[in-house]
């Protein structure tokens, strides 16, 4: 079965609408992804901020931190792969 002119055109319009939504949901979705990248950097910033403040203060409060050093590398190790995934 055929279809008929009108069907054709009918068609081909619904699916160039549905290209433009299409496209429209994805230029949403980039912004959305930008936007959340950008919340995890400033989050994993301050978080970065909060554990050296913490390490410090243990420090000078001569409380003992396992290995500083080994959970400082982790952090940075952290926020390195956070980044690569963002």
């Amino acid at each position: 079965m055929e279809l008929s002119k009108e069907q054709q055109e009918l068609y081909q319009k619904t699916m160039k609408e549905i290209e433009k939504q299409l496209a429209s949901i994805d230029e949403y979705i980039e912004e959305e992804i930008r936007k959340l990248k950008e919340r995890l950097k400033e989050v994993q910033e301050k978080k970065k901020a909060l554990r050296r403040t913490y390490l410090g203060l243990a420090k000078l409060l001569g409380v003992e931190i396992e290995d500083e050093e080994e959970e400082e590398k982790n952090i940075h190790e952290e926020v390195k792969y956070n980044q690569k995934q963002a």
